[in-house]
């Protein structure tokens, strides 16, 4: 997530008083600094990935009667859950 996506939506989220980048260097008169959403922001994407990654952790096995291809089922989906929480921004 970019400072240009966190400015986005924070004013989609009604936070107005984002008028340019050297503002919001200072405190913002709600009492909000970029660096406070950025934070917030990377907070917030943290607890989705770990949520998605614990999703991938809870899936049931579709050939559980096969122990073969179940073994390869679920090492796929720890994979899948270690690749979610290694994500970071880019």
């Amino acid at each position: 997530m970019t400072r240009e996506d966190i400015i986005r939506m924070a004013r989609e989220a009604g936070i107005e008083h984002l008028e340019n980048v050297e503002e919001m260097r200072s405190p913002m008169s709600d009492g909000v600094w970029l660096e406070d959403l950025e934070h917030f922001a990377a907070l917030v994407a943290a607890a989705e990935r770990e949520a998605c990654a614990k999703l991938c952790e809870s899936l049931p096995l579709e050939w559980e009667d096969q122990p073969n291809i179940a073994q390869t089922e679920l090492a796929t989906m720890m994979d899948c859950a270690l690749a979610i929480r290694a994500r970071r921004q880019a």
